[in-house]
């Protein structure tokens, strides 16, 4: 019989898309998969290739009152997550981190079942902190895990971020950047979380260029819906051409056009813009945990694929200076998109399958872990 795994992700796109890949990998691959989530977490869930989804109890809270139900919360979770993986014959539980994932894990933790927890970001993030230690193996998308423990620093697989299909295909096109009075296509994406700072700036900053540039520009933005017509009369009256809109699907499609992305530097943006090959100019988030989007922008900035400003020193003036920097000259942005290339996991997905099926005995030897040729 199939063995079983449980996947048990937050109910937010960064947890859900890299394990929604792990997913369609082990199903490709002959397992069972089970969705555990929160009752939030459902609503991202539609196309989740799995036999049955767990809503389990959980929480988050501060304050006295607020931790005390947030732990009644993730104990019903836990006694729920148990009983259904007795029922089930879970073989293993993969958690993605955010609070959703905890129940699921503390019983599987607490039952005796192999576990693997996967760090999208290059900070070990709250959830997967407090369960790195007690789970039987860690895997990690960047080579460096902040705030991981020592112990658990040094046993952390370095995995990769798992990205979809349709991204993992761009690997595999050649970057080719604009040619002399050619179109230059750039993708702006503003992210969930204080998108309003890109929708506002970027199109006055792309409108400051210079008419050289300026009036071959093809831009594709993301926009908050309250910054749409601004943001599409601010380019109108500069004269460049633009679709903007709250947000785009094909993603996919749209990143194998650019030629370069301006945007936040969230785990799974860091992971496609690697994979896709794609040069970028990255603003962290300001108020992300742990300053996480900053540490995650490292990797490509290190390798010459990104520029960073953070928000503290995001101007009009800065973002375009950045930007004619970069567009005025075609052998960097090749040089960008090559380094880019250099850092991506395109694989990630396959990685991180391949350490799932040893975990729970089904392969004979363990991926190495990171600094070992992991």
């Amino acid at each position: 019989m199939s063995k079983l795994c449980v996947v048990a992700a937050g109910g937010t796109g960064g947890h859900m898309f890299p394990a929604e890949a792990l997913a369609r990998e082990l199903a490709a691959r002959g397992w069972r998969v089970v969705l555990a989530t929160d009752h939030r977490g459902e609503q991202y869930a539609h196309a989740f290739p799995a036999e049955e989804r767990l809503a389990l109890d959980a929480a988050t809270g501060s304050g006295p009152v607020g931790l005390v139900k947030a732990g009644l919360a993730i104990f019903r979770g836990v006694m729920q997550a148990r009983d259904a993986f007795d029922r089930l014959g879970a073989d293993v539980v993969v958690g993605f981190g955010g609070y959703p994932s905890a129940p699921a894990l503390v019983a599987a933790v607490v039952s005796g079942r192999p576990t693997v927890i996967h760090e999208q970001n290059a900070v070990l993030g709250r959830t997967n902190r407090t369960l790195a230690p007690h789970v039987k193996q860690v895997a990690s998308s960047f080579p460096t895990l902040e705030r991981a423990p020592a112990a658990v620093q040094g046993r952390a697989h370095v995995v990769g971020s798992p990205v979809r299909a349709d991204i993992r295909a761009l690997f595999d096109r050649a970057y080719v950047a604009p040619v002399e009075g050619g179109p230059i296509h750039v993708l702006i994406t503003g992210g969930s979380q204080g998108a309003r700072l890109l929708s506002e700036t970027a199109p006055r900053a792309l409108a400051a260029l210079p008419e050289a540039i300026r009036r071959r520009l093809k831009v594709q933005q993301q926009s908050r819906p309250e910054t749409l017509e601004a943001a599409r009369q601010v380019y109108l009256d500069a004269g460049v051409e633009a679709e903007v809109a709250p947000f785009f699907r094909d993603m996919a499609d749209r990143l194998s056009r650019a030629h370069l992305v301006v945007g936040r530097s969230g785990a799974s943006t860091c992971a496609e813009l690697a994979v896709a090959a794609v040069p970028s100019i990255l603003i962290p988030l300001k108020i992300a945990t742990d300053d996480h989007q900053r540490l995650n922008a490292k990797a490509l900035v290190d390798a010459g694929a990104a520029e960073v400003i953070l928000e503290d020193a995001l101007t009009v003036d800065r973002l375009t200076a950045a930007l004619e920097g970069v567009l005025s000259d075609p052998a960097r942005l090749s040089a960008m998109s090559a380094a880019a290339r250099s850092v991506a996991i395109p694989d990630a997905a396959q990685r991180l399958a391949d350490l799932v099926e040893a975990t729970a005995g089904r392969a004979s030897t363990l991926p190495p872990p990171a600094g070992q040729g992991g």
